[in-house]
């Protein structure tokens, strides 16, 4: 069993966190059935970006990420306190941790700034929130990134993308290093993507 841990920030985009809910547990249940996917987070309960209230099934330190072969990352909103969990110690710690043991990182639009605060990010191509005003990619260029102006980005075992448009891509590109391009494609296909 693949086990992935969905590291959520307060603040999150409920929509970026639930495609790496709904993909894996399709794939639990109708495709080759390897993945288990795990809510973690800082505090017993986050509000995502929207208002509604997520209740993690554990906290960072009732977990051992040993266990966990991925790590999954939503974006958020700076109005909404996203970068307060996401740039804290403790949630660098986690992303240096899966990094180190070479272990697949998938973030989703802002997801990548906390990957690039922790460091590892210098010098590796990635992306992230894309629109002309933000100054997202800048920030991400100021950790040492190099970024790249394309939808979703895989460097070695890092993927990192533009918005909430991509939110899918990258749950589906988690999937297939996960398993296989034939079990990816089974699960999209029973989702209706084609």
């Amino acid at each position: 069993m693949k086990k992935v841990l969905l590291l959520l920030s307060n603040g999150f985009e409920a929509v970026e966190a639930s495609v790496f809910t709904d993909v894996l547990g399709w794939n639990k249940l109708e495709g080759d059935g390897s993945t288990d996917l795990v809510t973690v987070g800082l505090h017993e309960q986050l509000a995502c970006t929207w208002n509604f209230i997520v209740k993690p099934e554990f906290t960072i330190d009732q977990v051992n990420l040993d266990d966990f072969d991925a790590l999954a990352i939503p974006g958020g909103f700076e109005e909404a306190g996203f970068y307060d969990d996401a740039y804290d110690q403790r949630f660098l710690e986690v992303i240096n941790d899966f990094h180190d043991k070479k272990k697949i990182i998938a973030t989703i639009c802002v997801g990548a700034l906390p990957l690039g605060k922790s460091g590892i990010l210098k010098g590796r191509k990635a992306t992230t929130y894309n629109h002309p005003t933000s100054i997202r990619q800048t920030q991400l260029k100021d950790f040492g990134a190099l970024v790249v102006n394309e939808p979703i980005v895989v460097t070695d075992n890092i993927i990192t993308s533009y918005n909430p448009s991509t939110a899918f891509g990258v749950a589906f590109t988690l999937l297939e290093m996960l398993t296989s391009k034939e079990n990816c494609n089974r699960v999209k296909e029973l989702m209706g993507f084609h």
